[in-house]
C-alpha cells in the first residue's frame, strides 16, 4: 500500500468513528507502525483535514467538518451493491426501500466511470428472492420494538405445530442465510428463546418495556455461541 492509499484508508476511517481511535488502534487496523501514523496525521493536518486529538490519546475529525465525498473503488463499489441486493432480497419492505435510496445517493456522487461500472455489477451480482414469502413479515413490527424495548405477547406455533403465547423482550434479528429470528427473553421460561419470525401467528405490544442488560442482551446471547 502506497502512502496516498493509506492516507485515504486513514481519512475513511477517521470519518466513519464519533470516538476518538488511537494511534494503536490506527496502526493495526492499516498494518504499519505507531510512528508512520503519527506522521501521516500531520500529513492529513497540514492539508487542512480538520483533525482533533493528540498522540497517546486519540484522534476524531473535529466535531462539525465536513469532507467531500470519497469515492469507491470497483471492489467497494460491487461491496455496496451486494449488500443493497442482499437487504432487497431477504430484508422487509421498509429495509427494502431504505436500501434503495441509500444507493441513489452513493449514485449521485459516482463519475462517469463508476457508474458504468455500478451498471455492470447490477446485472451481475443477483440475490434471488425466491422464498422470500412469510420468511420477513412483522420484521418491522419487530425492529422497531427491539429500538424502543417495548415488550410483546407473540402467539407462536413451533415446527411440531404446537402453540403457544409468550410474552418476550425482543432483542435482535438473526439471518441465517434462510431465515429470520427474533431472539428474545422470554417470561415464561426465565430465559434466552428464538422464534423463527415466519412461524409467529401473531404479536401485539404488551403496554410494558424492558431494561436491557449486560445478561439481558443480544451481544450476551451470541457470545454463549463463541465459547462452544
Amino acid at each position: 500500500m502506497n502512502k496516498a492509499e493509506r492516507l485515504l484508508k486513514l481519512l475513511t476511517i477517521l470519518q466513519s468513528r464519533r470516538r476518538a481511535i488511537t494511534a494503536a488502534s490506527l496502526a493495526d487496523k492499516l498494518n504499519v507502525s505507531e510512528r508512520t501514523i503519527y506522521r501521516d496525521i500531520q500529513a492529513l493536518e497540514l492539508s487542512g483535514v480538520p483533525i482533533s486529538g493528540e498522540a497517546g490519546v486519540g484522534y476524531m475529525l473535529q466535531a462539525g467538518s465536513t469532507l467531500a465525498p470519497l469515492m469507491f473503488n470497483e471492489s467497494e463499489l460491487e461491496a455496496l451493491i451486494l449488500g443493497v441486493r442482499m437487504v432487497q432480497a431477504w430484508g422487509d419492505k421498509g429495509l427494502a426501500e431504505s436500501a434503495d435510496q441509500a444507493l441513489d445517493k452513493i449514485k449521485a456522487i459516482l463519475p462517469d466511470r463508476q457508474h458504468y461500472l455500478h451498471s455492470i455489477a447490477e446485472e451481475t451480482l443477483i440475490v434471488p428472492d425466491f422464498e422470500h414469502g412469510n420468511s420477513t413479515q412483522y420484521s418491522q413490527e419487530l425492529r422497531q420494538a427491539i429500538k424502543q424495548r417495548e415488550k410483546l405477547t407473540i402467539h407462536y406455533q413451533d415446527e411440531k405445530q404446537a402453540a403457544s403465547k409468550r410474552i418476550i423482550w425482543p432483542l435482535g434479528l438473526v439471518y441465517w442465510g434462510k431465515v429470520w429470528t427474533l431472539v428474545s427473553w422470554c417470561e415464561l421460561r426465565d430465559d434466552y428463546r428464538s422464534f423463527r419470525i415466519d412461524r409467529i401467528q401473531k404479536l401485539a405490544g404488551a403496554n410494558a418495556h424492558f431494561e436491557a442488560s449486560d445478561e439481558i442482551s443480544l451481544k450476551n446471547y451470541l457470545s454463549r455461541f463463541k465459547e462452544h
